[in-house]
């Protein structure tokens, strides 16, 4: 994986002096078809027909993320709503208005974690 050396400030302590950190380089993008033809090109079946897969799984996710289900995807991981809200004093003076918003949380499963254990690191420079 490439990475630059960026400056920044520390979220945690603001008031402190900027650090370089490692930040990662986006390689790119990958679209669902580039998905779809490269596992096509593993399996029997055709790039159609995992493209057709991949996109009903992305129209019937949300489905089940809105109705509060955590939705385990084998190896890969597992993905969940989260709210954020203003708190209260006091749990009876709290209604949905101070639900704010909502988001997703990935957690990736232990398998993809440490598929990850022999990555590589290069930097990139200026």
């Amino acid at each position: 994986m490439k990475y630059r050396v960026i400056e920044r400030v520390n979220p945690a302590k603001k008031e402190d002096k900027r650090k370089q950190y490692a930040s990662p380089v986006n390689a790119g993008n990958l679209t669902i078809k580039d998905l779809a033809k490269e596992i096509a090109g593993r399996s029997s079946l055709t790039r159609g027909d995992i493209e057709n897969v991949l996109a009903n799984f992305l129209d019937e996710l949300p489905n089940y993320l809105k109705i509060g289900m955590s939705v385990k995807l084998g190896e890969f991981g597992t993905m969940r709503l989260n709210l954020k809200s203003e708190g209260v004093e006091q749990g009876k003076k709290f209604d949905a208005s101070k639900i704010k918003g909502v988001k997703i949380i990935f957690t990736p499963s232990s398998e993809l974690k440490k598929s990850l254990d022999d990555i590589t690191f290069e930097e990139v420079r200026k």
